[in-house]
């Protein structure tokens, strides 16, 4: 059974948000504002954030940006990841992704499901990683943003969490880069 293992040391992440949008601002991004509170509240560190048009080139900039800095151990994005003409992350991201975590996407669609019911087919929520860094993406929704936080990443994310965890994979995600290099 999952748990948090009290005994184990929190350790904090650095995460860079991402909004995804054509019409949001710094004054409306209640998505971006709502990740930004929960990540803090559970004490991770918001060390970059950026609203960016949904074009697959400017979102592909900034998450390159994010994975060159040694300083982002995780990008979350918001946005962009429905059906429509112009929702093109999950497009962005495979450009940059070195492996795909298949399981974050399935996972936040049977969780939304029981919310939202047969209308989850339409996110294409997505989660990866590239350089050493973990990419998600989420759906632009406050509501998706919550349910993708407080539902997965925060337990994914928290160190203390039993039986696995993101943050203990954190110093082997660089494997394949040292031995190629």
């Amino acid at each position: 059974m999952s748990r948090l293992d009290e005994s184990k040391p929190f350790l904090p992440v650095n995460i860079a948000l991402l909004t995804v949008s054509d019409s949001r601002s710094a004054a409306d991004d209640r998505s971006g504002d709502s990740l930004e509170k929960m990540i803090g509240e559970d004490g991770h560190r918001v060390v970059r954030r950026q609203i960016v048009r949904d074009e697959v080139p400017a979102i592909q900039a900034y998450l390159k940006d994010c994975i060159a800095d040694p300083a982002i151990d995780v990008v979350i994005s918001t946005g962009g990841t429905g059906l429509t003409g112009r929702d093109v992350t999950p497009e962005a991201f495979e450009g940059v992704l070195e492996k795909r975590i298949e399981g974050f996407g399935e996972l936040f669609r049977w969780l939304s499901f029981q919310k939202i019911g047969t209308s989850t087919m339409q996110s294409r929520a997505l989660g990866g990683v590239a350089g050493g860094t973990y990419l998600f993406a989420l759906p632009g929704s406050p509501g998706a943003c919550k349910d993708g936080w407080q539902d997965i990443l925060r337990w994914q994310l928290d160190s203390r969490y039993r039986p696995c965890n993101l943050v203990e994979l954190m110093p082997r995600l660089k494997e394949h880069l040292v031995a190629a290099g």
